[in-house]
């Protein structure tokens, strides 16, 4: 298996290349390379060719490489597949928007947290992925948007604060970010440090792990924090999250509202909009009804908290239909008429299976 010159320390790597009998100044040549996001040796245009093809024969760059790239028809989001050194695969999705370049990352390869909605579960947890293997994620999307600089592919430049640049992160792509706490918390302190991203533009979405929302709330950067609720009872949540039955709705919810008042920072609530299909083939609906939404209003009442409701996105291999649209309105209407601040979240990359886990798992199946 060929090193990772990513994961190397500045020592390191100085000793890998003078060990090819380079001088050592190319070892900072290379790590200003990597910082970038070089996906190979190829791009490294400041190196003799003959040394670019003696590293493509030693080495590669980063801890992940793009098998497959899928870009949404409106230009707007692209997808990444990714392989790391195990063989395992994750997904990363780059968001072209007016405030910005947000990046959606992965926490773990595959997820053991079984929510019966989604994609991401279907193939089961394989590991936690590193600090590295996160932040590769993040220089994959810079990479990205290099190549939008380079080319006649607009770039939104209105209320970017990072000039073209990755300018906000969420971690919510496929995994539970707290089964792997520390991994995830180095991977912020770096994406902080190094690309300046600020803790307020950072996002972390859990089920609902209540000893990693009190790690958080201790660890006291101000970052977001989201609750994937999906459903305002016990009984329930019980149903579609398994998660429910160690820690219920209401623990959840206290440790969600204690993180709001340590960095007064508003909670956000993800709330997937799921309907069935019934025997006559007719969808009715599931989690979606105005009884469900007046329920979910008086678990938030009052408190500092934003819901973002998700039409569900269809897998084929879940046994849900997506609500109608007079559906979702409704329920947002009867959250919004009880004082709780809510918005529909816009559907991006539809076309290219932009929910979580979609990409791995179709991969899977050839």
């Amino acid at each position: 298996m060929k090193p990772i010159l990513f994961n190397f320390t500045d020592g390191e790597l100085e000793q890998f290349v003078t060990d090819m009998g380079q001088p050592k100044f190319r070892a900072k040549q290379i790590r200003e390379w990597l910082n970038r996001g070089a996906p190979n040796f190829s791009v490294m245009k400041n190196l003799p060719e003959t040394l670019r093809r003696d590293l493509d024969a030693r080495a590669v760059t980063l801890p992940v490489q793009i098998i497959k790239k899928l870009e949404s028809r409106d230009g707007e989001t692209t997808k990444f597949l990714l392989g790391m050194h195990d063989g395992e695969q994750i997904e990363c999705v780059l968001m072209r928007t007016t405030y910005g370049n947000s990046v959606c990352v992965s926490s773990q390869a595959g997820c053991a947290m079984g929510c019966k909605f989604c994609a991401s579960t279907l193939l089961g947890l394989k590991r936690n992925l590193t600090a590295n293997e996160i932040f590769a994620q993040i220089l994959v999307a810079q990479w990205e948007l290099r190549i939008d600089k380079m080319t006649d592919r607009p770039v939104r430049p209105n209320g970017d604060p990072n000039n073209g640049d990755v300018s906000h992160i969420v971690i919510m792509g496929t995994g539970e970010p707290l089964q792997n706490t520390q991994n995830v918390i180095g991977f912020i302190e770096r994406a902080n440090r190094d690309m300046g991203i600020g803790w307020r533009r950072i996002t972390v979405s859990t089920c609902g792990i209540v000893p990693g929302i009190r790690e958080l709330i201790e660890w006291g950067r101000p970052i977001n924090l989201a609750i994937s609720l999906h459903a305002p009872t016990d009984e329930l949540r019980d149903q579609i999250m398994p998660i429910n039955h160690k820690y219920k709705l209401d623990e959840v919810l206290a440790a969600a509202w204690d993180f709001t008042a340590a960095h007064n920072r508003q909670l956000m609530i993800e709330y997937i909009l799921l309907g069935k299909k019934n025997d006559a083939g007719d969808t009715v609906l599931y989690n979606a009804t105005p009884e469900y939404a007046e329920k979910l209003a008086d678990l938030l009442v009052g408190r500092n908290c934003m819901v973002n409701l998700i039409p569900w996105n269809a897998v084929d291999e879940r046994d849900f239909a997506s609500p109608s649209g007079n559906a979702v309105h409704r329920f947002q209407d009867i959250l919004i008429q009880r004082g709780i601040h809510t918005r529909i979240r816009r559907e991006r990359g539809t076309d290219i299976g932009s929910a979580c886990g979609q990409l791995r798992l179709n991969n899977a199946k050839k």
